[in-house]
């Protein structure tokens, strides 16, 4: 009796370490390099558009879900170049199901849904010509051009293509 009852502890034991190192590795992917910064941070429960365009980065913001499947698809992709890109664009992942309110202010019909803003803070121009379809959106008020939105899932190569439209630094 004592010997299977020290199997099954030990079990459950390796179970939530398992579960605890891969809790601690998500949050490690979604970390940022520049001492703590949530700004940098790919997932928020916040979003300050105004700060993020003061950073003078190139600006991604993906509204998807954990939960979505094309959106599953894009996290790996998303969560690659934040780590990749971290302090030359600002990548930001919004779960609108978690957080809705975050949504309100911006036309997302779908998900996942990008929006894509210069490194002067300016909505990515339709004219950049990124390697996929865009939608502009123009600001009722203002009669400007508000929004550069493109739905559904991309690549990496797509997205480091908008990246170098938007005025990503190159690297020496």
């Amino acid at each position: 009796m004592s010997v299977k009852l020290i199997i099954v502890s030990t079990i459950i034991v390796a179970i939530f370490g398992i579960y605890v190192y891969k809790q601690q590795n998500e949050k490690n992917l979604n970390d940022y390099a520049d001492g703590g910064n949530p700004d940098f941070a790919l997932k928020t429960e916040t979003l300050d558009l105004e700060k993020l365009k003061s950073y003078g980065l190139p600006i991604l913001i993906d509204f998807g879900a954990d939960s979505c499947v094309p959106c599953k698809e894009m996290a790996p992709v998303l969560e690659k170049l934040n780590i990749e890109y971290q302090g030359k664009v600002i990548i930001k992942f919004v779960d609108v199901w978690r957080n809705p309110e975050l949504a309100e202010n911006f036309p997302v019909q779908l998900i996942p849904t990008q929006f894509f803003f210069n490194s002067d803070g300016s909505p990515l121009a339709q004219e950049a010509n990124p390697p996929f379809d865009v939608i502009g959106y123009i600001n009722q008020e203002t009669q400007e051009h508000a929004y550069t939105v493109h739905q559904g899932g991309l690549t990496e190569e797509q997205l480091e293509a908008a990246f170098k439209e938007m005025g990503l630094k190159q690297q020496d």
